[in-house]
């Protein structure tokens, strides 16, 4: 029987936030697939201990460190992947950060370092990759958002702003990109066992880690979308999907 070419192979991709949990799993699966991967993240060592593992493994892997909310370090990032692989094709926007509280409590500051990250970390791949895909001809922007974003609940209203805002952006992104240069994908997990809930304060924290542990999804789950996304002819745009476990309220 025939077989098919892979449609990720050969592509250079940029994964922010690929320090650990989906970033992690999506980088090792895309490479794993024939593509060229470039891990972005803070946690320089975390980031150049996987491009170690996936380049001895056979893949083609740099680690770029990378804070999203600085528009330099993300330039830097797109053209390092440019300099070092010849061109980019996909940026998956997967940094993220959740600060979980209600609103009377009034934290600022978890509020601001949401917004940064979330929201101007997205522009900022925005601003970064777009001039790049205009001038090949092709490209393609994943965005992960999230289920927090369709359903607000108590604690959650400023995390659930910002990944609706993220959801906007990347609505707003497609309707200005319907000339075939540009796809773009937004992505919506619901519980997945990652290190999200790291950073949040004790009561929040030990809530999410018992929905993770519970019931959450495998990041790979999330990692085989983003592979589903990338892996489609240049002519089909999956604009849009969700992702929760079964028994996720």
């Amino acid at each position: 029987m025939p077989t098919h070419p892979d449609l990720i192979t050969g592509k250079t991709v940029v994964v922010t936030g690929a320090s650990s949990g989906i970033g992690q799993e999506t980088a090792t699966m895309l490479a794993g697939r024939g593509a060229s991967v470039v891990l972005a993240a803070r946690r320089g060592e975390r980031i150049d201990a996987l491009a170690a593992s996936l380049r001895e493994a056979g893949g083609r892997a740099i680690a770029v460190p990378t804070d999203v909310t600085v528009l330099d370090d993300v330039h830097r990032l797109v053209r390092s992947a440019v300099d070092e692989f010849g061109r980019l094709d996909v940026l998956v926007n997967n940094a993220g950060v959740a600060r979980l509280g209600r609103l009377d409590q009034a934290d600022v500051d978890d509020w601001s370092a949401m917004i940064d990250v979330n929201v101007r970390g997205v522009l900022h791949g925005i601003a970064a990759a777009l001039p790049i895909f205009r001038r090949q001809g092709r490209g393609h922007v994943v965005t992960t958002v999230s289920t927090a974003g369709l359903r607000t609940t108590p604690t959650m209203a400023v995390y659930a702003a910002t990944k609706n805002a993220a959801r906007t952006i990347m609505e707003g992104l497609r309707a200005e990109s319907t000339d075939g240069v540009l796809r773009t994908t937004e992505i919506s997990p619901g519980f997945v066992r990652t290190e999200l809930a790291d950073g949040m304060e004790a009561s929040a924290r030990d809530r999410i880690r018992t929905g993770m542990r519970e019931f959450g999804l495998d990041p790979v789950a999330v990692a085989r979308a983003v592979c589903f996304a990338v892996e489609q002819p240049d002519d089909v745009e999956i604009g849009s999907l969700t992702i929760r476990p079964t028994v996720q309220d």
